[in-house]
């Protein structure tokens, strides 16, 4: 199966002129706690709820600052052609939970959860992803 059988296409993004407050309002509206950051459809990074809390408010940052300050360059993505293996590997591998999914152009076109591959996969290796990902740093 691939991850675009699996894959949220619906995805809210902040884009690289928002402020903090606008992605914040965005992942309050939605109930979510990740954005991805695009640049027109192309993905600059990633902003998560924790981001905001400890780059921004932690630091004193008015809420008028751009989201490219705070957000995550340079994120991990997978395929929209992958497989849903590449997937786990990749989240277990590096402690991640959400992952942008990608085209063949670079394009933005969904993200991929845990939670919507732990439907899909065998529960040992969905089970096995989540402990290694939930290790602390």
């Amino acid at each position: 199966m691939k991850i675009r059988d699996v894959m949220s296409k619906d995805v809210q993004v902040a884009n690289i002129g928002d402020t903090l407050q606008q992605a914040a309002a965005r992942m309050a509206s939605g109930d979510f706690g990740f954005l991805p950051v695009a640049d027109g459809d192309a993905l600059a990074g990633t902003i998560t709820d924790r981001d905001i809390a400890v780059r921004a408010v932690a630091l004193g940052k008015p809420v008028s600052t751009p989201v490219t300050e705070v957000m995550t360059t340079g994120a991990t993505t997978v395929l929209d052609t992958d497989h849903l293996q590449s997937a786990l590997d990749l989240m277990g591998g590096g402690q991640i939970r959400r992952l942008p999914v990608i085209d063949k152009h670079g394009k933005l076109v969904g993200v991929v959860s845990l939670g919507d591959l732990s439907t899909r996969v065998k529960e040992k290796y969905a089970g096995e992803a989540l402990e290694t990902i939930s290790q602390p740093h």
